[in-house]
């Protein structure tokens, strides 16, 4: 592992998960486990029920329940897109640097 300067804990912990070769799953696996969050606590702030947000996506139920679950990371911009206009929000999504 190579050696960070001591304030650098996060870099370290990506270190170890490259080398484990796990990093891109746990990034995507973070990411959509933020998306979820989100997106309940927009229903919850709505009053919405898992049904009632179904409704308005134009979508099934089964299908919102793959968008809130953190361990299914294959969800298209397209379902992200409704999931956040049927609550009143927009979704943002940007490149950042690599270290």
């Amino acid at each position: 592992m190579k050696k960070q300067n001591k304030g650098n804990i996060g870099s370290l912990f990506d270190d170890f998960l490259a080398e484990e070769g796990i990093l891109e799953e746990c990034e995507e696996r973070a990411i959509k486990e933020l998306l979820a969050m989100q997106i309940d606590q927009a229903m919850r702030a709505e009053g919405l029920s898992k049904a009632q947000m179904a409704r308005r996506m134009r979508t099934s139920r089964p299908a919102l329940d793959r968008l809130l679950d953190a361990t299914n990371t294959s969800v298209t911009l397209h379902t992200l897109q409704r999931a956040a206009a049927a609550v009143g929000k927009r979704l943002r999504l940007e490149l950042i640097e690599v270290r």
